[in-house]
C-alpha cells in the first residue's frame, strides 16, 4: 500500500471512529451539537402583496378596502376651487350642455372628509359609475329619466336630502352642495370593494406608455369653443393640470396632477335634451404615462362592463401605478371641438 493510501486510510477510520462515538453520545443522552432546524414548521410564507383594485398601488399590509364612491362634480368657476379632486382614483371628464364641462369623480384609495362641489347627473353617469359598483352621489337636479338610468344600476343613490349632503359657505348656491365623503363611505361599509378596471404596471417605467410610446409631455383636449384644459408632464412622473389659462388648483391650493392621461374620443348625441355620451361604444384611445403617449382604441361592452383600454397591437394597455383621469372628448358631430393636440 502507497505512503497516500496508507494516510487516507487513517483518515477514514478516524472518521468512522467520531461518527460512531457520536452516535453512542447521543443515544446515551451525552452532549450533541446544534439541532437541525425544523424548515417545515419554522417556514412562513410572505403575505401576499394586496394593491388598490383602482390605481394598481401596492397596499400596506391588513387595509382594508371598502366600496368605491363616485361623485357628480362641477366644472365652472362658481365652483372652483373643487375639494378633493387630487384624492380621486379616476376622474372623468365629460361635455354637458352650453360646452363646459362636468366630472364624475371616484374615490376608493384615499377618500378625503368631504368632495364637492357636487352637481346633477347627466345620462352617461350611469354607463361611467356601474362597473365600479358602491355608491353614486348627486344633487337631486336633472331629468328624472337620468336619475332612474342610475338608480337602475343597482349602486346606493345618495342625493341631496341625504344627511351626508350639505351646504359650504365660501360658493354661491347651487355652487356649494358638499358631501361628507367618509361618512357616506363609513354608512355603507358593507358594499363590496371595487373590481379592478383596468391592468396596472408594477412600475411607471414598465407601463405600456413608457415602454412602447413616443415622447408626449403635453396634450391640449379641446371640448368646445368654451372649454378646454391642457395637461403638461413635470418630467417626474406626474401629469399637471391647467384650465382656463392657469393652473388647476384644488381647495388645498395644489395644482391637479395624474399618473395617467387617457383621452377617449367618444359620439355624443341626446337624451331628454342634453348632451349623451355614448359610453356602450368603441373609439379612438391616446393613454399617457412617464412623458410618452400610446395610441390604441376602448370599448364598453355594456353598461356594467368596464371599459377596455388595447393598444394599435390589440393588446391590453398596462397604466402607470396611481391614479387615472380619463379625458371624454367628443368627436366634432355634436360640438365644434373635439380635437387633442399631443406635443412630444
Amino acid at each position: 500500500m502507497t505512503t497516500f493510501s496508507r494516510t487516507l486510510s487513517r483518515v477514514v477510520g478516524v472518521a468512522a471512529a467520531s461518527a460512531l462515538a457520536l452516535g453512542l453520545a447521543a443515544c446515551s443522552g451525552g452532549a450533541s451539537g446544534p439541532a437541525t432546524p425544523d424548515y417545515k414548521s419554522t417556514y412562513k410564507a410572505p403575505a401576499p402583496i394586496a394593491y388598490a383594485p383602482l390605481t394598481g398601488v401596492a397596499l400596506a399590509e391588513g387595509t382594508a378596502v371598502g366600496p368605491a364612491l363616485s361623485v357628480k362634480i362641477c366644472n365652472v368657476f362658481a365652483c372652483e376651487p373643487q375639494d378633493g379632486l387630487n384624492q380621486a382614483d379616476v376622474v372623468f371628464e365629460e361635455i354637458v350642455e352650453g360646452g363646459i364641462t362636468r366630472y364624475v369623480s371616484i374615490w376608493n384609495s384615499n377618500v378625503p372628509v368631504s368632495v364637492g362641489p357636487v352637481r346633477s347627473l347627466r345620462p352617461m353617469d350611469a354607463d361611467i359609475a356601474a362597473p365600479f359598483g358602491g355608491i353614486i352621489a348627486y344633487s337631486g337636479y336633472g331629468a328624472q329619466e337620468t336619475r332612474d338610468l342610475a338608480v337602475d344600476t343597482g349602486l346606493v343613490n345618495v342625493t341631496e336630502n341625504d344627511p351626508a349632503m350639505y351646504r359650504n359657505d365660501y360658493n354661491v348656491a347651487p355652487y356649494n352642495l358638499m358631501l361628507h365623503a367618509q361618512e357616506v363611505i363609513a354608512a355603507n361599509a358593507g358594499l363590496a370593494a371595487p373590481a379592478q378596471q383596468w391592468a396596472y404596471a408594477g412600475s411607471l417605467a414598465t407601463s405600456t406608455a413608457v415602454l412602447d410610446g413616443t415622447p408626449a409631455t403635453s396634450v391640449q383636449s379641446i371640448f368646445s369653443n368654451s372649454s378646454d384644459n391642457t395637461w403638461t408632464y413635470d418630467g417626474a412622473g406626474r401629469y399637471l393640470r391647467t384650465q382656463w389659462e392657469g393652473p388647476d388648483l384644488d381647495l388645498t391650493g395644489a395644482q391637479l396632477s395624474a399618473a395617467n392621461v387617457v383621452i377617449m374620443h367618444v359620439n355624443v348625441d341626446e337624451f331628454v335634451g342634453v348632451p349623451r355620451t355614448r359610453m356602450v361604444d368603441s373609439g379612438e384611445l391616446f393613454v399617457l404615462s412617464g412623458g410618452k403617449v400610446v395610441h390604441g382604441t376602448w370599448s364598453k361592452a355594456a353598461t356594467a362592463a368596464p371599459i377596455v383600454f388595447k393598444g394599435d397591437n390589440g393588446v391590453t394597455i398596462r397604466l402607470a401605478p396611481g391614479n387615472t383621469w380619463i379625458e371624454m372628448v367628443p368627436l366634432e358631430s355634436y360640438v365644434t371641438g373635439g380635437t387633442v393636440n399631443i406635443a412630444g
